[in-house]
């Protein structure tokens, strides 16, 4: 499923590109529904679906605890990229 999330004015400017695939590790910026404003790293990235989890986002549950609640990924922004992947580097590399 093909799924995405856009980049900050700052990262637009840079990369030459509009949105990229979010990854762990990224930095980004919730900018719809209950939690708009948190900022965060994403930890974890459901690609069927097309969520994400960001830390410091959770629920309390019923019995006790919390959950992580999942962000869609349309609703984030991302303010800072993980490069340590080759491929993904070069990628953004090349649409610059």
């Amino acid at each position: 499923m093909k799924f995405g999330s856009q980049l900050s004015a700052e990262l637009r400017g840079k990369h030459g590109k509009r949105s990229v695939r979010p990854r762990v590790g990224d930095s980004v910026k919730i900018v719809r529904g209950e939690f708009k404003g948190i900022e965060g790293k994403i930890t974890r990235v459901d690609s069927f679906s097309g969520v994400v989890n960001v830390e410091g986002v959770t629920h309390e549950k019923l019995k006790g605890g919390t959950a992580p609640v999942p962000i869609h990924s349309s609703n984030v922004v991302v303010t800072a990229l993980t490069l340590e992947d080759k491929q993904r580097k070069h990628k953004l590399e090349v649409a610059a």
